[in-house]
């Protein structure tokens, strides 16, 4: 039997925004037995930017992932780096949950000892604060840095390789050579059209965070485990009906 995962995509985008985002998993990266699954959320956020957006990203979110179980779905994936809806929908659902920024920082403390994330603009960093401080991690982080560009979430990097991945090759070996890191986290799951070429030229390993959350996600499957219902206790009253209704 064939484990489905749904992948949620927290931007509303159409069909070829979403095969940009299911891009970043080849099928030679998925098991047999396994189907992921990507999904865009039908209203939201823009871009991610500021405190009213990541709000938005985080409803439609955890919207788009309480049926996941219902629906017979194996697991959750969560396509941004922010970990939008994460604890939310651990607290709702007993399938595993993942999100990617989770998944990236703590693989990036098993293969070194300092990492820096390296995202699009300044704008992302604000993500990154929140989650780092919540997982407890700054003692291993060298530096978050950008390229000051303004990302696109439906044509993520197509068209603007030759300009883009040379800058984020520049920042990164400042992060390296500057900040002391020894891994590089790719900041965003829409850069994920840069891995290939970064992990070719930079001298330490670069994480792809959308493909390790899924990677995860198969593991726990493999595995049998999910998250604890005791870190993450369901609510007495779930309420989904009153939620979908907000959500309309």
């Amino acid at each position: 039997m064939t484990a489905r995962i749904k992948i949620i995509i927290p931007i509303p985008m159409g069909p070829e925004g979403v095969a940009g985002r299911a891009a970043q998993l080849p099928a030679s990266l998925v098991l047999p037995g396994f189907e992921p699954q990507f999904v865009a959320v039908a209203k939201g956020a823009a871009l991610g930017d500021s405190a009213y957006d990541t709000l938005l990203m985080d409803f439609s979110v955890a919207q788009a992932g309480l049926d996941a179980e219902q629906a017979g779905y194996a697991a959750v994936c969560i396509d941004t780096v922010s970990d939008s809806g994460l604890a939310a929908l651990r607290s709702r659902l007993s399938i595993p949950v993942v999100a990617p920024g989770q998944a990236a920082f703590h693989m990036a403390c098993m293969l070194g000892k300092k990492f820096s994330v390296l995202t699009m603009w300044d704008e992302w960093f604000p993500l990154y604060e929140k989650t780092l401080t919540e997982y407890a991690l700054w003692p291993r982080v060298a530096s978050l840095r950008s390229i000051k560009t303004r990302p696109d979430l439906e044509e993520l990097l197509a068209g603007k390789e030759e300009v883009v991945f040379k800058k984020l090759e520049h920042e990164a070996m400042r992060a390296i050579e500057e900040d002391g890191a020894d891994v590089i986290v790719l900041g965003s799951t829409t850069m994920h059209q840069s891995h290939a070429y970064l992990a070719e030229r930079l001298p330490v390993p670069v994480i792809n965070p959308g493909q390790v959350a899924y990677k995860l996600c198969e593991m726990l499957l493999t595995l049998g485990l999910t998250h604890s219902k005791k870190a993450y206790p369901p609510p007495q009253v779930p309420n989904d009906a009153v939620y979908h209704g907000f959500a309309r």
